[in-house]
């Protein structure tokens, strides 16, 4: 375990450690909250609790906590964040979880063996990423960030003795992985039992009413159900949502085969990856796949997405056109639509064979953070000079990105990556880095 003196205090300022201030909400009647909150639900510990808080008409204090230990969130992540916005969409208080300080010992959810401990710095780097991302999806005025390492590193040795003597062995191996490493002779280190109590010991910390999770989370979940009364609190409503799987997960005899979108695992749609890459990304999703990932992520109605399906069966509409339609309102959730129509045409243009298969970058440097377009193009090499780049501009023959640019004040912004395409007969491709 990372000591005392390793665990030094860590200035964050964005951290909000009062409740947020909330404008009042006018309070949807409780059988249309729990419609809301229940759909796509898995597990839901215990239904009539949670019917009981709401009709004491107070917002309930909503935790859900994230370990950064890879610098991106990604479309899995999302599918829990979204039921985090429908609660926040009801008036209740949403508290992001960043587990700096869980994130070091790692959660052993799943594995088969111990999980490679991570450095503080490792931890903070990847977390510095995580709360930009997390408000394209959540409300960042209604929404309060703690990193658990402000109570956790607080605890000390007495602390975590006391915390260790509130739970047994045998309650902890009746988790399956590590009742199957127990069986099977493999080891279970210490620090690994520590987790699921440190996770809990965050519900006890902030005092939440229900913690949500993904359905691998339900041991670690259920803990901080138990632990609570034992710190004298009142105990949390549990509730999971559906796992997505990676993007190379297949279907086979009826069933989706495949591991869970994870950033280890190589399989994940990052919701800060550039517009073309997330949008690639999905499309390449089995198209048997692609209708799991639709009922997860999707804004349609299940009855929109059903009518899309048999559309597909019926031979009246293309996988790939439903694929395009899901993949633009993704990449227009985390960019915006035309960020989404660009990629798009892009994709379209790859997959005619109207791009070539090696394209070359050229990077500029500019001493602002800005450029116009054909002072870029003459930069580059493109053009042969920055009027001639004006002519070729304004006459219709230059692309970036996939869209025709007739605007000699277009201007690229510095830090981007471009897909420049100049000339209509005789075309020339570049990938354009402007620094």
């Amino acid at each position: 375990m990372t000591t005392p003196a390793e665990r030094q205090p860590v200035e964050r300022q964005s951290v909000e450690r009062q409740p947020v201030e909330r404008q009042p909400v006018e309070r949807q009647p409780v059988e249309r909250q729990m419609e809301t909150l229940c759909r796509g639900v898995v597990d839901l510990h215990v239904r009539a609790e949670l019917e009981e808080r709401l009709r004491e008409g107070k917002p309930l204090r909503v935790k859900a906590g994230f370990d950064p230990t890879r610098p991106d969130l990604h479309l899995g992540h999302t599918v829990l964040m979204q039921k985090m916005r429908q609660f926040q969409d009801l008036g209740h208080h949403i508290i992001f979880i960043v587990g700096d300080f869980t994130a070091m010992v790692g959660d052993p959810t799943g594995k088969s063996e111990s999980r490679p401990r991570l450095t503080r710095e490792e931890v903070l780097a990847a977390a510095e990423t995580y709360k930009d991302q997390a408000f394209k999806v959540l409300d960042r005025s209604l929404t309060e960030v703690r990193y658990n390492s402000e109570w956790l590193d607080k605890l000390g040795p007495a602390g975590m003795i006391e915390l260790g003597a509130k739970y047994t062995v045998a309650r902890m191996l009746e988790r399956d992985d590590f009742s199957k490493r127990f069986n099977e002779q493999r080891p279970i280190h210490i620090h690994e039992f520590l987790y699921p109590l440190l996770q809990a010991y965050d519900s006890v910390a902030i005092e939440a009413d229900i913690e949500l999770g993904g359905t691998d989370q339900l041991f670690n979940l259920l803990v901080g159900r138990d632990l609570m009364p034992r710190y004298g609190k009142r105990a949390q409503m549990v509730m999971t949502t559906p796992i997505l799987e990676g993007t190379d997960a297949r279907l086979l005899e009826g069933k989706i085969t495949g591991v869970k979108m994870s950033k280890s695992a190589g399989n994940y749609v990052g919701i800060s990856e550039p517009p073309f890459e997330m949008l690639q990304k999905l499309m390449l999703v089995d198209d048997q796949v692609i209708w799991r990932y639709m009922d997860l992520l999707s804004s349609s109605s299940n009855a929109q997405i059903a009518e899309a399906r048999a559309a597909v069966q019926r031979g009246e509409k293309s996988v790939i056109a439903v694929k395009e339609a899901f993949a633009e309102e993704i990449v227009t959730r985390y960019h915006d639509a035309e960020a989404a129509r660009a990629a798009l045409e892009r994709r379209r243009s790859v997959a005619a064979g109207g791009l070539p298969e090696n394209i070359e970058e050229i990077p500029i440097t500019i001493p602002q953070d800005t450029v116009f377009l054909p002072k870029a193009l003459s930069l580059a090499g493109l053009a042969p000079s920055t009027s001639e780049a004006t002519r070729l501009v304004k006459g219709g023959a230059v692309h970036v990105d996939g869209q025709v640019i007739k605007d000699e004040r277009h201007a690229l912004s510095k830090g981007k990556r471009y897909l420049i395409r100049v000339g209509s007969k005789n075309r020339r491709f570049a990938h354009l880095l402007v620094d």
